[in-house]
């Protein structure tokens, strides 16, 4: 069994997170923060805009079972990556959409990954690569949000179904077996 890591941003993290939960092969996914300039900033801060960090999600998966263009393929489908700094009402650079390459390799399959996802989309993708830096985990609460809190947030209960259904429909090989609606 070979793990591997994807961190990817694309908008509100707790939207990506309960996408990626359901697809098979994925062992974890983790809400945090990535690609800004302080050190351990907090949800408040990072949703204030001036710290540069990204809302993201780090994907443990099993290689044997789903591969990284498998994930960046889903991770495209089911976010807009035509939007710059934003998805749908949350704006700022922390809604960004960008990948963040574990190694050369990686960097290489995300831009694989866009070519054939430009296609699908009627404007020109925008997410950015960046460079893998440090990484802060979310504070625990947004930790599996969509599974608890997020099924009384109204938010949540807009953005993320579609995203689901999406992902079910486009990719209905790839979701965990009884994985929820």
């Amino acid at each position: 069994m070979a793990k591997e890591i994807a961190t990817l941003a694309g908008g509100c993290f707790w939207c990506t997170e309960a996408v990626f939960k359901d697809v098979i092969g994925v062992d974890t996914v983790e809400s945090g923060y990535i690609g800004g300039t302080k050190a351990n900033p907090t949800y408040k801060e990072v949703c204030g805009g001036n710290t540069g960090h990204a809302e993201a999600i780090r994907v443990t998966f099993d290689t044997d079972q789903v591969s990284y263009g498998e994930i960046l393929d889903i991770f495209f489908a089911t976010h807009d990556p035509t939007q710059l700094n934003r998805q749908g009402n949350d704006v700022g650079t922390q809604y960004r959409s960008a990948v963040f390459p574990h190694s050369p390799e990686q960097e290489a399959e995300v831009k694989a990954a866009m070519q054939r996802a430009s296609a699908d989309w009627p404007a020109p993708i925008v997410t950015t690569i960046e460079p893998l830096s440090d990484w802060y985990p979310a504070e625990d609460y947004h930790q599996e949000y969509w599974q608890g809190e997020g099924q009384r947030n109204p938010y949540c209960l807009s953005v993320i179904p579609p995203k689901l259904r999406k992902l079910r429909k486009s990719f209905a090989a790839r979701v965990k077996e009884g994985a929820a609606a």
